[in-house]
């Protein structure tokens, strides 16, 4: 490995930290270097704060250096105004000589216009060193601005003989306490996670992160017609929730419910989850979701716990389409990672 991938590694373990704080902004570290010495770092650490530049910048010691110095960042410099200013000014400002970038921006906002910035003023600036890291690393954020919606993960827990639930819908328990709390705190990690009318109504879900520590997403539930039971946790405004229905539109304190088309498919929550700005969503269940979204070839993860009970019969669990990336163990439950083909 050469010092240059070494210093951009550094910037992609900064970026990490920012995991779950940033959205919808993408996960973005800097290193700052000066005669392959690393003189300052930093990281975006909250949506709404400053950027990885200027934290890197200002941990600097000893400020005349900068106009010496190489800036290390994930991705793209900022080229316009939003919540901060932006970051390609910041660095011309600064007078540093060079800035190597993993990779460009994908927001139409910023896409290469900050490179433009830098090499306007005269600053030598290289790109793509270990972009498909930077990319990985940043998965939800380029499938929200390439593909235009939010990056999908589908989750179930599944008996060692293949069922989510029993003939009568009820599946607790088939993963241990600690597979619970590991998906406690993928939720604080996504944007909004998602339940289908059976699950809601059966599983009475809280889709929150009560065994973790982190934010709760935006808890999003299909009720087509609001039959569901108004006492549900799902209901009890402890968390920013959204009913998707065929009925009607109605803003209340952290639960709004949205009429979307009469007979609406998912696609259409997936496009108002896009305009509000969701990145991420974790799928629950039930089977009629998950098996929809697998035969539509729209989801970007699964994960799937198989704990060690038998059902012998029961709701069979969704058969996926894809390429298994990776297994683990939590205790004894096995968890398998899948991708789509595509």
């Amino acid at each position: 490995m050469d010092k240059q991938e070494k210093f951009m590694l550094r910037a992609i373990e900064l970026a990490e930290k920012g995991r779950g704080s940033v959205s919808p902004n993408p996960m973005v570290g800097c290193v700052i270097v000066h005669e392959e010495q690393i003189i300052g770092e930093g990281y975006h650490e909250v949506y709404g704060g400053p950027h990885a530049e200027p934290n890197a910048i200002n941990s600097v010691i000893h400020p005349a250096l900068l106009r010496q110095a190489t800036a290390f960042v994930s991705l793209e410099p900022c080229a316009h105004w939003g919540k901060t200013p932006p970051c390609a000014n910041l660095l011309v400002e600064k007078g540093l000589k060079k800035v190597v970038i993993g990779a460009v921006d994908s927001n139409p906002l910023v896409g290469g216009k900050g490179i433009q910035i830098l090499k306007h003023a005269g600053i030598e600036v290289e790109t793509g060193l270990l972009e498909k890291k930077v990319r990985d690393q940043n998965i939800r954020f380029f499938t929200y601005m390439e593909k235009k919606r939010p990056y999908i993960i589908l989750k179930w827990a599944q008996t060692k003989d293949g069922f989510i639930a029993r003939e009568n819908y009820d599946s607790k328990w088939i993963s241990n306490p600690y597979s619970r709390q590991l998906v406690h705190k993928w939720r604080s990690e996504e944007d909004a996670i998602m339940v289908g009318t059976l699950t809601a109504q059966y599983d009475n879900p809280k889709l929150n992160v009560r065994e973790w520590y982190g934010k709760n997403p935006v808890r999003v539930v299909i009720d087509r017609n609001l039959k569901l039971n108004p006492g549900l946790f799902l209901f009890d405004k402890s968390q920013t929730t959204l009913c998707y229905n065929q009925i009607h539109s109605l803003v209340e304190q952290n639960l709004e419910k949205v009429k979307l088309s009469e007979d609406f498919e998912l696609e259409e929550i997936f496009e108002d989850l896009y305009h509000r700005q969701i990145q991420s969503i974790i799928v629950e269940g039930g089977a009629q979701i998950l098996n929809k979204l697998i035969e539509m070839e729209l989801w970007d993860e699964a994960r799937v716990f198989t704990g060690n009970q038998n059902f012998i019969k029961g709701i069979p669990a969704p058969i996926l389409k894809g390429s298994l990336i990776s297994e683990s163990n939590v205790m004894g439950d096995k968890i398998s990672i899948w991708k789509p083909y595509h």
